[in-house]
């Protein structure tokens, strides 16, 4: 495909179809759409066939090391960016996240729908290392604003985080390309569709919401960033090690 991004999107989607009507008994034997275990092995990875370039993203392998890079910076453009990372969360609700969102005792970052893409109210379940962030930038605290400008009352502004991409001699990437970098991720890890998609806030059908408990589908999403966090977090000379496809429990 001269397009993989756009392939695998459809191939999520009709996976997902698939998956729910399995879940409500209307269709029988192994989802052919599949991914994991069965369409890996017929087609190249996303990886092979993506042009990197065309593509303000960072290739997940090589996040190890961007991450050990970022965390020896200081300043809050360098804790937004992780964050945004750890989230996999878009730059905008990065930058406009207020501390009266967040419930650090649950771990739990709840987003209201007007701040949202998709106008509904979205939860991200938080990571140790996400923490550890705002706990950082607790002791910094300036107004209601995580993540503050210069300006008295502001937050960051989007333009702080290209600088300082630009002093890591990355101008290739961009910030939002990182949840393309935790999608694919995710999709070679194994993790589910649906369950890597709600992460990203993107529309997922009713049908397959229905498909999943409530509880269920915030479990593994939680799981999901933690092991994301302890990839991102890993030591870049192990990550070849940290790459290897594994199934989600």
């Amino acid at each position: 495909s001269i397009k993989p991004e756009t392939a695998s999107r459809v191939r999520g989607r009709i996976e997902s179809v698939i998956s729910a009507a399995k879940a409500r008994g209307e269709f029988k034997g192994e989802n052919p759409a599949t991914w994991k275990g069965h369409l890996d092995n017929l087609l190249p990875k996303t990886s092979k066939v993506r042009k990197v370039e065309n593509h303000a993203a960072l290739p997940y392998a090589d996040l190890p090391a961007f991450m050990m890079d970022l965390r020896q910076r200081e300043g809050i453009a360098a804790a937004a960016m992780e964050f945004l990372i750890l989230t996999a969360a878009r730059t905008g609700e990065v930058l406009g996240a207020t501390w009266d969102e967040f419930d650090l005792r649950k771990s739990v970052w709840t987003i209201p729908g007007e701040r949202m893409k998709n106008g509904k109210e979205h939860q991200v379940p938080l990571s140790g290392p996400a923490v550890a962030v705002l706990e950082r930038m607790s002791n910094l605290t300036n107004g209601e604003h995580v993540f503050f400008g210069q300006s008295s009352g502001r937050s960051l502004s989007n333009m702080a985080l290209l600088v300082l991409l630009r002093r890591m001699k990355r101008t290739e990437i961009t910030s939002h390309g990182f949840r393309s970098t935790f999608r694919d991720w995710a999709a070679e890890r194994g993790y589910q569709d649906p369950v890597a998609e709600a992460a990203l806030a993107h529309s997922v059908p009713d049908a397959v919401v229905a498909a999943y408990k409530r509880t269920t589908f915030f479990e593994l999403r939680k799981k999901m960033m933690d092991d994301w966090a302890a990839f991102a977090t890993s030591d870049p000379a192990k990550a070849g090690d940290n790459v290897v496809a594994m199934r989600a429990g």
